[in-house]
């Protein structure tokens, strides 16, 4: 998303939409971020909220610049009806960033699973026939997919709570050393028998964007936060370092977890 947050002219007004206590930070970015959700959350980050049913926003027509669904479309009862007021609130020269899970995968099975569904009421398994549905919904072009790959941060006991934990059993009891490895396993799987194992979904771009797309996916994914950051930059600050014959590590720039380091590809 941030392909369209760091180009907005200051001032300019973006939704983000069910992001709970918010899906993007504002340092450094002079927009206006207003943050919508049906409820309330502690310590929402800096921007405006709003409790609000996305399927009825309280906004007039052609408000906002920019959108932002950072995994929201799939808690949507009223999916229809949410992406129309998502068209309607949007500038006809408006942005809008969607990120769903894609429910085929490992990785979105195991979330399922552990989290008794996850509050996921819409399942999607092809990237271009969202990409379809959005545009007819929003008027706006699609302008680029990036593949979005998991760390199985999900599993770190860190983030498990609850009944749940009984569950780690069969994932090393979510200890950060298991997931270390297990996310690596997939991804080096991946790259060797070109199977699906490590990614969780899809980041899909619409309008027309201020600077192209990298379509390669970062496999780089933190397993504690969660952030991704890539391969290329990785490499470029200095962070990445030789520990073991053939194996080579960084700490998230994001929370200094200690991770696996691989190359993205597409």
């Amino acid at each position: 998303m941030d392909e369209i947050l760091r180009h907005l002219a200051p001032g300019a007004r973006v939704l983000d939409l069910g992001g709970g206590a918010g899906s993007f930070a504002l340092a450094g970015l002079p927009i206006t971020a207003i943050r919508l959700d049906l409820q309330p959350r502690p310590s929402p980050a800096a921007g405006y909220f709003v409790a609000a049913d996305a399927a009825s926003l309280p906004f007039p027509a052609a408000l906002l610049h920019a959108v932002i669904a950072n995994h929201s479309l799939e808690h949507f009862v009223s999916l229809d009806a949410v992406l129309a007021e998502i068209g309607r609130v949007l500038r006809p020269n408006g942005l809008l960033y969607v990120s769903v899970p894609d429910a085929s995968t490992f990785t979105d099975r195991v979330y399922r699973w552990m989290a008794a569904g996850g509050g996921h009421v819409n399942s999607f398994t092809s990237a271009a026939l969202l990409a379809d549905r959005l545009q007819r919904a929003t008027g706006l072009p699609h302008a680029a997919t990036r593949p979005l790959y998991s760390s199985l941060n999900f599993l770190n006991r860190r983030h498990v709570r609850g009944w749940s934990r009984r569950k780690l059993i069969f994932f090393g009891l979510g200890y950060e050393p298991v997931i270390r490895l297990l996310t690596y396993v997939l991804r080096i799987a991946d790259r060797l028998f070109h199977t699906r194992w490590s990614l969780y979904g899809w980041g899909l771009y619409f309008g027309l964007l201020p600077e192209p797309v990298d379509p390669a996916g970062w496999t780089n994914v933190c397993i504690r936060c969660g952030a991704a950051h890539p391969a290329a930059w990785l490499l470029a600050a200095g962070l990445v370092r030789r520990r073991f014959p053939g194996w080579r590590l960084y700490p998230c720039p994001s929370c200094s977890a200690p991770n696996l380091f691989t190359a993205d590809f597409l």
